[in-house]
C-alpha cells in the first residue's frame, strides 16, 4: 500500500524573504503569473480529494503572498481534507492570524534557523525576520493554533541544536521538524560551505533520539531518513525491539488531529507516503528532488499518483543500488534520494550522507576448500 499521508503544495513561488537554502532559484518579491490560478486550484484539490485524504500541507514561497490562501482553505477542508500552513511567520499580524484560524486550518509551521537574531536573519536574509516569526508565533499561540517549529540544520547553527529545542519548548510549540539541508535550488550554491559532514548528522540524530526520550515535545527528523535506522539499532541495543518496523516517538496527544500530523512510519516517504506539488503544477516525488511524475494541469492527480513510473520505482526498494541496495535497514530507511540525485543524477543510487555499513558489505566472500 501506498498510502497518500502529505501533500506538500507549492501554492505560489512568490516570497518576501531570500533564504539561502531555498529549493528555489527563481523566488520572486511577487505572486508569479504562472502560479495556479483560484480554479486550477479548486479543480487540483477535487481530483486529490477523490484520490486520498492527505494533510494538505500550503507551502511557498510564501503561501501568505496569495490573496486567495483562505478561500483555496476553506475550498480543502470543505473537501474533506486536513489543511496545515507552513510560512516563515514573518506576515502574520493580528488580523492574518485571525482569518488563519477561522478558514480551517490545523496547524502552523513556522521556519527558525537560528537561536539568535544574527543566526536567523542572515540565513533569511532579512534584518527582524526572528522577531517577526516569533510575534507570527505568539499570535496564532494565544489562539488556540497547533503550532510547528520547522529548522534546517548547517553548520552555520550545528552548535545551536540544543537552544532551539529549548525555544520550542519555551514557545509551546506542539512539534518541532529538524531539516537535514538537501542541495537543490538555492542548496546546490551553499552545499560545500554548508552541508555537514556524514558523522556529524549521525550525531544530530542521536541527539534527536535521546531528546524524543524525554517526551516532552513531538520531534521529527526531516530528509534525515536514517534516523529511523539509528532509532531501531538503539532499541535494539536495550532489547527493546519486535520487528523491523517503527513508529517514532509521538509526543502524546488525544487531539485526533495532532495525533495524524505526528504519526511517523519509515525514513524517505518519497513517491511512497508524501509528494510534492509545484506552483506550476508539476508533481515530484518530493520538494527535493526534481524529477517529475506530471503535471495536475494535464492528468488527474489520482492518474499520476497511481500510475507514474518515478513513483513506481521508488515504491520498489529492490531498486536500490549501492549500500542502500543490500542494507538491512533499507525497508525502513531507503536513504534521502533527493541527496542520491544530486550526487550521481541517479535517485535510486545509495544515499551519500550516511556512514553506516550494512552487514552484507562486512561479511567476507566464502572460499573454496576443494580437495586436489
Amino acid at each position: 500500500m501506498n498510502d497518500l499521508r502529505l501533500l506538500f503544495w507549492e501554492t505560489t513561488a512568490g516570497c518576501n524573504l531570500e533564504c539561502i537554502h531555498c529549493r528555489r532559484l527563481d523566488v520572486s518579491k511577487e505572486l508569479m503569473q504562472d502560479d495556479l490560478t483560484t480554479q486550477e486550484a479548486f479543480g487540483f484539490i477535487d481530483s486529490l480529494s477523490e484520490c486520498a485524504k492527505p494533510i494538505l500541507v500550503l507551502s511557498g514561497g510564501e503561501p501568505l503572498f496569495r490573496p486567495d490562501i483562505f478561500d483555496i482553505t476553506r475550498y480543502a477542508v470543505k473537501r474533506g481534507l486536513m489543511v496545515s500552513l507552513a510560512t516563515n511567520g514573518t506576515l502574520i499580524d493580528n488580523v492574518i492570524a485571525k482569518e488563519i484560524v477561522e478558514s480551517g486550518i490545523k496547524r502552523v509551521a513556522i521556519s527558525i534557523d537560528g537561536a539568535d537574531e544574527k543566526t536567523h536573519d542572515d540565513f533569511r536574509k532579512q534584518p527582524g525576520s526572528l522577531k517577526k516569526a516569533i510575534d507570527g508565533f505568539k499570535r496564532l499561540k494565544n489562539l488556540g493554533m497547533s503550532m510547528q517549529i520547522n529548522c534546517t540544520v548547517t553548520r552555520h547553527n550545528r552548535h545551536q541544536c540544543e537552544e532551539l529545542y529549548n525555544m520550542a519548548l519555551s514557545l509551546g510549540a506542539d512539534a518541532i521538524h529538524i531539516f537535514m539541508l538537501v542541495p537543490v535550488g538555492c542548496g546546490v550554491q551553499i552545499a560545500e560551505k554548508n552541508m555537514l559532514p556524514a558523522n556529524e548528522y549521525e550525531e544530530i540524530l542521536n541527539w534527536m533520539y535521546d531528546k524524543t526520550l524525554e517526551g516532552k515535545i513531538h520531534l521529527k527528523a526531516t530528509c534525515a531518513p536514517h534516523y529511523f535506522r539509528i532509532a531501531l539499532q538503539r532499541k535494539k541495543a536495550i532489547g527493546n525491539v519486535k520487528d523491523i518496523t517503527i513508529s517514532g516517538h509521538p509526543h502524546n496527544s488525544t487531539d485526533p488531529a495532532k495525533a495524524k500530523m505526528q504519526t511517523m512510519t519509515k525514513g524517505c516517504l518519497a513517491g511512497t507516503g508524501i509528494c510534492f506539488v509545484s506552483h506550476k503544477g508539476e508533481v515530484f516525488p518530493c520538494g527535493y528532488l526534481p524529477v517529475s511524475a506530471g503535471n495536475v494541469k494535464r492528468k488527474p492527480f489520482r492518474e499520476i499518483w497511481e500510475t507514474s513510473s518515478v513513483f513506481t520505482a521508488l515504491r520498489d526498494t529492490e531498486q536500490l543500488k549501492g549500500k542502500c541496495g543490500i542494507c538491512e535497514y533499507k525497508n525502513v530507511c531507503m536513504g534521502c534520494r533527493a541527496r542520491a540525485f544530486y550526487d550521481t543524477g541517479n535517485y535510486m543510487d545509495e544515499e551519500p550522507y550516511c556512514i553506516y555499513e550494512p552487514i552484507r558489505m562486512k561479511q567476507k566472500p566464502a572460499t573454496c576448500n576443494s580437495k586436489n
